[in-house]
């Protein structure tokens, strides 16, 4: 029933090149605001077929985006050799010579079922290789936040420098912390 356009709540579209950017917080900060107020306190709402109020909670259960749209409410950058954002720092990309950017071809293979086909397979993938790794052990909320919490709170509007974050796209790819960690669960 929760999935019939009816109840469907479409709160935000952000098309191409007018994105905000790491900016995306300022749209979030009303909604953010909300959240954590219904959360904590709740809102009293007339129920129309009880004819009755209730005290009405609320809370942020997922968000659906393309990949850059990820980016932006995440906080983890979706270019360079560690765009993905589940095998992070243990990504097996490699850098294209001739066509000068990265590859993210055959990576993926690890998250297949240990006796799946595709992982023997040394012919459609790169050749003579098989994937005999496993998947990244996925982390927790508390381990995603303590990667994260010491990066430093984005400054809106175009800075008058770079921020530059130490080990970005080598150990890393956090470019901000994202608003999304001020909600209390």
């Amino acid at each position: 029933m929760c999935m019939k356009q009816e109840y469907v709540f479409l709160s935000l579209i952000i098309q191409g090149p007018q994105s905000p950017g790491k900016n995306i917080d300022v749209m979030l900060r009303p909604l953010i605001d909300d959240l954590k107020q219904l959360w904590y306190s709740g809102v009293q709402t007339y129920d129309s077929f009880r004819h009755q109020y209730f005290l009405m909670r609320a809370e942020l259960m997922w968000t659906i985006s393309d990949l850059p749209g990820y980016g932006m409410l995440s906080g983890w950058s979706t270019h360079g050799k560690l765009t993905c954002p589940y095998c992070m720092e243990n990504s097996k990309a490699f850098w294209l010579e001739q066509g000068r950017k990265t590859s993210f071809f055959d990576c993926h293979r690890q998250f297949l079922p240990p006796d799946h086909p595709f992982r023997r397979n040394k012919n459609d993938f790169i050749k003579g290789r098989t994937e005999n790794g496993t998947m990244p052990e996925r982390l927790s909320g508390d381990e995603m936040r303590s990667r994260n919490h010491w990066l430093p709170d984005v400054l809106f509007g175009k800075p008058p420098q770079k921020q530059e974050i130490h080990g970005f796209d080598e150990v890393y790819n956090w470019v901000k912390k994202s608003i999304f960690w001020e909600l209390p669960y």
